[in-house]
């Protein structure tokens, strides 16, 4: 039973990254050798696993710790427009 729930979720995930992030399925979907690379095939794999850690793990984790009352605790900065982040000394 597991295992049909892991593989629906794959699936759901698989079918719905696509157009819910705004790819143009269209561009170029005709076969290459490129996207038979064991290391390509490997990255088809683990990608939605990645991504969904991001939104469920990473990103609900950043805004807790960068609230104003946790940002001394966990010692959060914001960044600037650059890439790098704000000064705290005030010289």
């Amino acid at each position: 039973m597991k295992k049909v729930i892991v593989a629906g979720v794959v699936a759901a995930m698989l079918s719905v990254s696509g157009p819910a992030l705004g790819h143009d399925t269209s561009v170029n979907d005709q076969y290459d050798d490129d996207i038979t690379h064991p290391i390509r095939l490997a990255y088809y794999l683990v990608h939605p696993i990645g991504f969904t850690a991001e939104w469920l793990i990473a990103r609900p984790f950043q805004h807790i710790i960068s609230r104003e009352q946790l940002r001394n605790v966990f010692g959060w900065r914001p960044m600037n427009e650059d890439g790098t982040y704000h000064s705290t000394n005030n010289m």
